[in-house]
């Protein structure tokens, strides 16, 4: 008599949830070599996108970093008061701020980039580029879908 597996859970074959699951680790993972640098990996984000695109508003920020905006706006506040960031008035819009990136913000990410690439490159240990680069465009297909599908709604 041959021993079956234990059925798979649900949430095993469930690509939300193991999606959120590997993010939360790799974000884990990601935090503690941040340690020293005084940030998270939310506030590195943003200010990766800031440092990556000087001079975007918020709303632009939270579009490209994939975060609402009241989370953007909470995230900003900390980064400007760590000064890693400024805020200014919007010539168009005195409620919306264009932000850029200080000094020390664009110093922090040069000092960090290599540690995220490697956070991922850890993370990703067995896999191959070919195999990588599916997973990328996996990744962004069902991203795609679901921007289609909240449009939609």
């Amino acid at each position: 008599m041959t021993k079956q597996a234990p059925p798979r859970s649900i949430l095993d074959g469930s690509a939300g949830f193991l999606m959120g699951a590997t993010y939360r680790k790799i974000s884990q993972l990601f935090l503690q070599r941040l340690k020293p640098y005084d940030i998270t990996p939310e506030q590195w984000l943003v200010l990766y996108c800031v440092h990556e695109h000087n001079g975007m508003i918020q709303k632009d920020i939270a579009a490209k970093s994939s975060k609402d905006k009241p989370t953007t706006t909470r995230i900003l506040d900390m980064l400007e008061s760590k000064g890693f960031v400024t805020k200014q008035p919007g010539l168009s819009d005195r409620r919306s701020f264009v932000v850029h990136a200080t000094d020390k913000g664009k110093a922090l990410i040069a000092a960090t980039e290599a540690i995220e690439r490697k956070a991922v490159e850890d993370a990703t240990a067995g896999i191959n580029a070919e195999e990588y680069e599916l997973l990328i465009g996996l990744l962004h297909r069902i991203g795609d879908n679901i921007d289609r599908l909240n449009d939609k709604e």
